[in-house]
């Protein structure tokens, strides 16, 4: 089968559940160092805690925008089984790593490996027939959103019993049975236009340039991940101090509720299918703003508001998501790893903006102002897909 047919020939029961672990288990490696910093700033310093998170999320980052392109120009399969097995490799270095030095380079190896997360999600947009791909991406979508969540959780509880140390250990072993997976459960594809890596590279401005729904997407759900990042950059400094006075546990455990948000992601897709891209990327929008008025109205005097808040939160963001990716993978059939690169390079970016604006915000003017910033952002967001009058342009 050529990539970009929409046949569905080769995306059998096998092939979907294959996509979902790589891209929940790949994606999950970058969030696995997050609930150990304490115990990794007692071992190697305080600049442990600032940078073993930075160099996953930086070499993720880079692993989107160097190697998710290549998709369109190398077999996926091959692509996906080569980096879990780096990223297995680059885990059991983590594992043993005898100084901070050598931990970040780890670190940053095993970001940028963890891209295969986002191979994952193309080739399920790649595999599925036409009339059903936001559906199937949804369901690739499911895992990855899952993995981020459940993360941390499951590495504060290894953590807790058998030391840091194991996480990276159990992490290197379960890098090898997803590649093991791939391997088997994955079909075979062939590229029809190869492409030389830096043709492959300017192609993406190209694409930039010519299609204004993938600019719109990208801009939309980026303001909408900003509003995000906001939040979650700052919730723990609201319910680990008075009057809730959670422990970073019970902090942690909002990511459990946000969990629901990732189921919707099929829902979305199937909807996606059947109604088209911008009424579901508008009422995602929607929630997401109105997160942010139960958030200013209620979450500093009730649990409940709080809750309430991820759950729509989450539900938005991801609803949205799953629209803006199917819309942005149906423009050009041969180049949706580059597509991927496009949409998820803006919304990294803008993440980033939004966690340092929510962060500032708090520190400025408490909960409040991150509830602002949020509103603001989310809102922006909600505007671009409602005014949105893009139409496809060929490539």
């Amino acid at each position: 089968m050529q990539p970009g047919t929409g046949s569905g020939h080769g995306f059998t029961a096998r092939a979907r559940f294959g996509l979902t672990l790589i891209a929940g288990g790949a994606v999950a490696n970058i969030y696995y160092n997050q609930p150990l910093l304490a115990v990794l700033v007692s071992e190697f310093g305080e600049r442990a805690a600032l940078l073993v998170p930075t160099a996953c999320l930086v070499g993720y980052g880079l692993g989107i925008l160097g190697l998710v392109p290549l998709g369109d120009a190398w077999p996926r399969r091959t692509l996906i089984v080569v980096q879990l097995l780096g990223l297995s490799v680059a885990l059991l270095g983590a594992a043993l790593a005898p100084t901070l030095a050598f931990l970040t380079v780890a670190c940053l190896l095993i970001g940028f490996l963890s891209s295969a997360a986002q191979q994952a999600v193309p080739f399920a947009a790649e595999l599925a027939p036409d009339e059903s791909r936001g559906r199937m991406v949804g369901q690739v979508m499911t895992g990855l959103l899952t993995g981020i969540l459940l993360a941390r959780t499951v590495s504060g509880f290894v953590g807790a019993h058998f030391g840091w140390r194991a996480v990276f250990f159990a992490a290197a072993v379960v890098a090898l049975v997803i590649a093991a997976v791939a391997a088997a459960t994955l079909p075979k594809t062939k590229q029809t236009k190869p492409l030389r890596y830096r043709a492959l590279m300017l192609s993406i401005l190209h694409l930039v340039k010519t299609q204004p729904i993938l600019r719109n997407a990208s801009l939309s759900q980026g303001l909408l991940f900003a509003s995000f990042n906001a939040f979650w950059a700052t919730l723990a400094l609201l319910v680990e101090a008075p009057p809730f006075d959670l422990t970073a546990a019970g902090a942690g455990l909002f990511g459990v509720i946000g969990v629901c948000g990732a189921f919707v992601a099929p829902l979305s897709g199937r909807y996606t299918d059947r109604k088209g891209a911008r009424p579901v990327v508008v009422t995602g929008a929607a929630l997401v703003l109105a997160s942010f008025l139960v958030l200013w109205l209620g979450g500093e005097v009730s649990l409940v508001a709080v809750a309430v808040g991820v759950l729509l939160i989450d539900i938005g963001l991801n609803g949205a998501l799953i629209a803006n990716q199917t819309r942005a993978y149906a423009l050009v059939p041969g180049a949706r790893g580059r597509v991927n690169t496009v949409l998820f390079t803006v919304m990294f970016v803008f993440g980033a903006l939004g966690a340092f604006a929510g962060s500032q915000a708090f520190l400025m003017a408490g909960w409040p102002g991150v509830c602002a910033v949020g509103a603001l952002l989310s809102g922006g967001g909600l505007l671009v897909a409602i005014f949105d009058r893009s139409r496809t342009k060929p490539a």
